[in-house]
């Protein structure tokens, strides 16, 4: 059996300091050798510098970079440029999304999904690029019904994506019941689970409740009793994240996609646990 592909997300920093730091990491994660490194891009473009600063750097020291690009708000002469620019810095390999809008602004520009996207990166582009997109196993937030959030990811498979980067979740039912979903409509697209390493249990169940993954509530339970010891934190949390990873990979699931937060302890541990190193 091949061994699994990991993946791993960055954020760009905002500081020298920053900079500095996710290179140490991206050293240390370097000898998980990863398929490749990606890079959030923030609201509306917000971070679109940074992002691509710090993709020119990954792929300059020899790693595959995988720039997210997010769509709304966006113009296509705009995302034609950005395009351009990946293609010439070698970047071959995106993470298509919709995104979401800056607080404040009102004007969601030219594209309104993400398969809007990925049809103009596909008819601009053609096959230069591997398209990334995303799938939600606990379903969209936005989404009206869990049939239609299926729909959406069948029109972004349809408009040309390569392979899929789950949301986050700790509920290995709702990935293995989604990929089941997905094969009911025919589609063979590659679905690779999004890990979240658990740092914080607070900051975790802050995002969760923010972006719609669910803890369980075993797990939450669990957690809050031990209030402030960040090792026993540390340790349920790797054991967690490490039996959730084991399950999806004996399930099959193509690879792992580790959300790193700029972080390498954690994604290396897990990965050693594994066995993937």
């Amino acid at each position: 059996m091949a061994k699994p592909e990991i993946s791993i997300e960055f954020f760009p920093p905002q500081t020298p300091d920053g900079d500095e730091k996710l290179r140490a990491t991206r050293d240390k994660l370097a000898r998980l050798k990863p398929a490749f490194f990606s890079v959030t891009y923030g609201a509306g473009g917000s971070t679109r510098e940074r992002t691509f600063a710090t993709v020119k750097e990954i792929a300059a020291q020899g790693f595959e970079a995988a720039p997210h690009l997010s769509c709304i708000g966006s113009t296509r002469a705009g995302i034609r440029e950005i395009l351009s620019d990946y293609s010439a810095a070698g970047i071959r390999r995106i993470v298509a999304l919709r995104g979401d809008l800056p607080s404040g602004v009102g004007d969601p520009g030219e594209f309104r999904y993400a398969n809007e996207l990925v049809e103009f990166i596909r008819a601009e582009t053609g096959d230069r690029f591997r398209i990334e997109v995303a799938a939600y196993p606990e379903w969209h937030p936005q989404a009206r019904s869990p049939q239609d959030d299926l729909q959406a990811f069948k029109r972004k498979v349809e408009a040309g994506a390569d392979s899929a980067i789950t949301q986050y979740f700790y509920n290995a039912e709702a990935y293995l019941h989604y990929v089941d979903q997905v094969r009911a409509m025919g589609l063979d697209t590659p679905i690779v689970p999004g890990i979240m390493p658990i740092v914080s249990f607070y900051k975790l169940a802050r995002f969760s409740d923010a972006c719609g993954a669910e803890i369980p509530r075993w797990m939450r339970r669990k957690f809050e009793s031990y209030g402030d010891d960040t090792a026993s934190i540390r340790a349920f949390g790797l054991d967690v994240v490490t039996a959730l990873c084991e399950r999806m990979l004996a399930n099959g699931a193509p690879g792992l996609h580790f959300y790193s937060m700029n972080q390498a302890s954690l994604t290396t541990a897990i990965c050693e646990r594994l066995k993937l190193v």
